[in-house]
């Protein structure tokens, strides 16, 4: 299986923003969707995930349906799909990995898996959520995780790091830009995907071409 090679950056014009808050991307999303609850409709995305995780022994066949906000693009859907395929737990003892509604929704993460009771076992972002939202969600659930792929995230980071060092069950991941860019041209109506973890590194393929993903950590304890 070959692996797409990127080499340098494509940062187009308006890239890299200045303000990186994802709650601010909420508020407008979440304001036009109360003004003209009409006019957002839901594009019907499925996948089926064949996920390989040999760091976690962990094989399975996944099919997923996203119901894609309007404004989502391809490269923060195959962010989410990615982390489904790192966070599906080995069996659903406690509840299955789900995904949620958070362009929609304010009160949702981008994934959840709850248990048979309701409680939130782990609460996934896919972005650049602030800190209150952050802490909010590590007081009341297991285990926080966050996926965030823009070329900001340093910016991001650097400003709300300092505030989170009482979340101990939070955990930061950062995804290089251009390896979310090369997830998005995976993208399709109904995709096959073949994703490989091995000993950190991942491998995300449709059949004719793979692309390798190295998530960087930023924060949290290992396992998590």
């Amino acid at each position: 299986m070959g692996i797409v090679q990127l080499v340098g950056r494509k940062v187009a014009h308006g890239r890299v923003f200045e303000r990186s808050r994802e709650t601010e991307r909420r508020t407008r999303v979440n304001k036009h969707a109360r003004l003209f609850p009409m006019a957002l409709k839901a594009t019907i995305y499925k996948a089926e995930i064949q996920l390989s995780d040999i760091d976690r022994g962990h094989y399975g066949d996944y099919p997923v349906t996203i119901a894609r906000h309007p404004s989502e693009t391809d490269e923060r859907m195959l962010i989410r799909l990615l982390a489904f395929a790192l966070n599906v737990p080995t069996d659903t003892d406690h509840g299955a990995l789900e995904f949620a509604k958070d362009m929609w929704d304010p009160d949702e993460p981008s994934l959840w898996q709850k248990d048979y009771t309701g409680g939130i076992v782990h609460w996934i972002e896919v972005g650049q959520p602030d800190e209150k939202r952050l802490l909010r969600a590590a007081a009341r659930v297991e285990k926080v995780g966050v996926y965030s792929f823009s070329s900001s995230t340093p910016i991001w980071w650097k400003g709300i790091a300092p505030k989170l060092t009482r979340a101990r069950n939070l955990t930061v991941w950062q995804i290089a830009d251009e390896e979310s860019e090369a997830l998005a041209t995976l993208a399709e109506r109904t995709m096959e995907l073949q994703v490989t973890v091995q000993e950190g590194s991942i491998w995300v393929g449709n059949g004719t071409r793979s692309i390798e993903v190295a998530p960087v950590r930023l924060y949290g304890p290992d396992g998590n």
